[in-house]
């Protein structure tokens, strides 16, 4: 897919490498389409390397897309130079009057405190609100019991000790277009303090459970109405993020296991192999095809 970025954000380099197709503004313009708007509302500490994992993997299908990147205007991230932020990106207040095709939540590493705790709880339900009628559909990344609880009332609960590793799972609803081309098997990673109730889920006549794993739980919900997209683990990963997500905890002097069927030989001095990498591409190809193309107006009223 044609993506349009900006010209000086640090992810184009590290994706131009890779032969993601990037477009400017001039060339965009020429083209007689009507490109896929998506906000992106980054809450990850170190924000540069989440862009660059999620515009990897919008950046794989046919549709040219237009990106908007989103902060918190009641927390400042103290993980990411206030320069990149002024110079990439807005605030609500400036994008509250706009439609979006498509918008991505990613998560946040504050999944062991209460919602209501978290210091930009009260604007994120602000936005999550605004979505509903203002975004065709929201892909919900990681914190995924947040909307889940917010749209829904189901509530997360803590684990006994991390979920963290990859992870095989089964496909609950085959007929699902948001899995087309899924194995009826497949890896994903996990990284998490929390889980939600499967039976909670399955309980819910708006919900549907479309993945889950013995060991992990959950993986993906979705609404019937494809407006909400919930993703538990993290498609988007690269080989080495649990890898570096482990030596960080070692470093601070955290109780953690090292995440369960990653290393090979169970080695952390071993490269990881990654075993996602597809089914992440293939995931979010379908959500923007088929649940924001393919429902998204031509022109929004």
């Amino acid at each position: 897919m044609p993506i349009n970025i900006p010209w000086l954000l640090p992810a184009r380099e590290i994706l131009e490498q890779e032969n993601i197709f990037i477009m400017d503004d001039e060339r965009a313009n020429r083209q007689d389409i009507r490109p896929l708007n998506i906000l992106i509302l980054n809450l990850m500490p170190e924000k540069e390397t989440a862009e660059t994992q999620l515009l990897r993997h919008l950046g794989n299908t046919p549709l040219q897309i237009n990106v908007n990147f989103l902060k918190t205007n009641s927390y400042e991230s103290t993980h990411t130079s206030k320069q990149h932020l002024e110079q990439f990106y807005t605030t609500f207040s400036d994008i509250k009057n706009h439609k979006f095709d498509g918008m991505i939540i990613t998560g946040a590493p504050v999944e062991l405190l209460e919602f209501e705790q978290v210091k930009y709880w009260e604007e994120l339900k602000v936005i999550m609100e605004w979505s509903k009628a203002n975004v065709t559909s929201t892909l919900h990344i990681c914190w995924g019991a947040r909307p889940l609880y917010y749209h829904y009332n189901i509530s997360k609960f803590e684990l006994s000790r991390k979920c963290s590793g990859i992870y095989p799972h089964r496909i609950v609803e085959q007929n699902d277009i948001l899995l087309r081309g899924f194995d009826d098997q497949f890896y994903a990673p996990h990284s998490r303090y929390t889980d939600v109730l499967i039976e909670e889920i399955k309980q819910n006549p708006k919900l549907k459970l479309l993945a889950a794993s013995d060991e992990a739980g959950a993986l993906l919900i979705a609404s019937r109405d494809r407006k909400h997209v919930m993703i538990t683990g993290h498609l988007e990963y690269e080989s080495d993020s649990l890898a570096q997500e482990y030596s960080r905890d070692m470093y601070k002097g955290l109780e953690i296991h090292i995440p369960e069927n990653y290393f090979p030989n169970n080695d952390p001095s071993e490269p990881p192999i990654n075993r996602w990498r597809s089914h992440g591409h293939l995931f979010f190809s379908n959500w923007l095809n088929y649940y924001v193309y393919q429902e998204t107006p031509f022109i929004w009223d």
